[in-house]
């Protein structure tokens, strides 16, 4: 008798929203290695990470060299910066980045010669370092989450004693529309992502490793699978595709049931989530000895030339990336840092690239068009579909108000601002919007012991 074809199980949370992806524009398309050109200038923000900002460790007119360390600090929460060519250091001043924030920046002149700083130097292998070598490795290499939020990887990776990691999730679902970066690195770089998880499972030994992949990755999934079939402690796990799949807390509940408490992080229930790339520095840093300077974005729109998956140098200017990329097909109506769900318009392409940036989105006309917004009918549909189970509408009263305190009391801090009730909303309503600006303020004031 024939065996029957082992069915695969495919994970998911509650709620959610399917948005027309837009990724066939760059989702077969190879990484393409883009050199900044000799002459240009290359800005490093002093910021490029969640915590502390870093200092300058050089000065103006001194020639540095790639991977040399060049901004840094002795906060624990911070990463270090390190120049990504050679070149000298034309000057140190406050510049505007990618976020729309203005941030104190090292501005180095590329000379085009490309001369590597002698710490960069390949290791034999792991197996002989110890959790605390590797840990010292992550955190000198300044790897962050490049995902987007920016966590400095060897924080994460060091929990308190008390709390017990059992599962270490690797986050490759890019769920964002037009997005498609980490789908090529999947493709193209499987053992190394699989490399990388077992450096980490080093550093946490009582954990397995799970790396989760949208089921609209077909490619990915058979590469990774191939790579892990003989590791009993990793394991592929298919989720489905449905936005936002790839935030932390909801790809936790579809992996393992599990929910993150208000408030709470994924260490609180024995998880930590990393982002295929973080894991591709991470296996730079311990096996090539190469620290964080590049960064795979993906350029697309309507607007763009060439749209397609670029490897960049941290530090290059978006309007430079652009025009190695091929430029426009006609002017932007709207530029996009990030996805067009959780992403950030711009209004000047002089920013640098920094380690967090995925994507950038150059949209016509035509797709940067909103509709108008009109009065709420009270549908329901953005609660059925809120995937942390909020209550938009509430929310958004709160917002008309002016109620910060009502805002918290209904748990407005817990968005994870992933734009799915506005996405949803018939009316067009701007709630994610008003939302994301009033939550920030709420985080501000509990950040700094303000009163509510």
């Amino acid at each position: 008798m024939d065996k029957k074809k082992k069915k695969t199980i495919v994970f998911t949370f509650k709620r959610g929203i399917y948005p027309n992806e837009q990724k066939q524009f760059t989702e077969d398309v190879p990484i393409n290695t883009l050199l900044p050109p000799s002459g240009s200038e290359i800005i490093f923000p002093l910021l490029m990470h969640m915590g502390t900002p870093n200092k300058p460790l050089v000065e103006k007119g001194q020639r540095v060299l790639i991977g040399e360390k060049i901004g840094d600090c002795d906060a624990l929460i911070s990463a270090p910066i390190h120049s990504s060519v050679s070149g000298t250091v034309k000057d140190i001043r406050p510049h505007l980045t990618i976020s729309g924030t203005i941030v104190n920046s090292i501005i180095i002149e590329n000379d085009g010669k490309f001369e590597e700083h002698e710490s960069i130097k390949p290791r034999s292998g792991y197996d002989n370092l110890s959790k605390e070598e590797i840990i010292h490795i992550i955190r000198e290499a300044g790897i962050v989450g490049l995902g987007g939020a920016g966590f400095p990887t060897h924080v994460k990776l060091s929990p308190p004693p008390d709390k017990k990691i059992d599962t270490i999730i690797i986050n490759g679902c890019e769920c964002e529309p037009y997005l498609t970066t980490d789908n090529r690195i999947m493709i193209e770089e499987s053992d190394r992502i699989v490399t990388g998880l077992k450096i980490i499972l080093k550093v946490l030994p009582a954990a397995r490793g799970i790396i989760a992949i949208e089921d609209n990755k077909p490619e990915a999934i058979e590469h990774l699978k191939e790579f892990c079939a003989s590791i009993p402690d990793i394991k592929v796990a298919v989720v489905k595709t449905k936005y936002p799949q790839g935030c932390e807390k909801q790809l936790i509940d579809a992996i393992t049931g599990r929910e993150v408490p208000s408030g709470g992080l994924p260490i609180d229930v024995g998880c930590i989530v990393s982002n295929v790339d973080t894991i591709i520095a991470i296996h730079r840093a311990i096996i090539r000895g190469r620290p964080l300077m590049r960064k795979v974005v993906t350029i697309t729109g309507g607007a763009i030339r060439n749209p397609g998956n670029y490897k960049a140098r941290i530090g290059t200017l978006l309007s430079d990336l652009v025009e190695m990329a091929g430029g426009y097909k006609s002017n932007p109506a709207k530029v996009v840092v990030g996805g067009p769900m959780m992403g950030t318009a711009i209004f000047d392409t002089d920013v640098p690239i920094v380690k967090t940036t995925g994507g950038v989105l150059f949209f016509t006309e035509e797709e940067a068009h909103i509709p108008p917004e009109r009065n709420c009918i009270r549908c329901g549909k953005c609660v059925d579909r809120c995937p942390s189970g909020l209550i938009p509408t509430e929310l958004n009263a709160d917002i008309l108000k002016e109620d910060g305190e009502a805002f918290v009391r209904h748990n407005g801090l817990d968005c994870i601002e992933c734009g799915s009730c506005s996405y949803i909303c018939p009316a067009k309503r701007r709630l994610s919007q008003a939302i994301r600006t009033i939550r920030r303020v709420e985080l501000a004031k509990l950040k700094t012991g303000a009163k509510k």
